[in-house]
């Protein structure tokens, strides 16, 4: 992983929450991981990584979300195991 999306990953899950996580950067490391995104009506997507399938939304009147748009989004990169920490051991395990 590149150490910016090393970066973005530990934001996400840092507390207290980021205000300050833009979209495109989001969209980057979720192709990066190998997640499937598939655009839905309006600002939704489907999202699937590791078996585990989410709804997310973009940022409606801004690129940045927003900090209950990152913790749905850190909800969900859990619920498909990619924790920094987890992300640590799958890349130490293929090693």
């Amino acid at each position: 992983m590149s150490h910016k999306h090393d970066n973005l990953l530990r934001s996400i899950f840092h507390d207290p929450v980021s205000g300050n996580i833009h979209w495109r950067e989001v969209e980057s490391l979720l192709r990066h991981l190998g997640a499937e995104i598939e655009q839905l009506s309006g600002a939704r997507l489907r999202v699937r990584l590791n078996g585990a399938e989410g709804i997310l939304h973009r940022p409606h009147h801004s690129n940045v979300l927003d900090k209950s748009g990152i913790k749905h989004l850190r909800e969900y990169l859990a619920h498909a195991r990619m924790t920094p920490s987890q992300y640590e051991q799958q890349s130490a395990a293929r090693s």
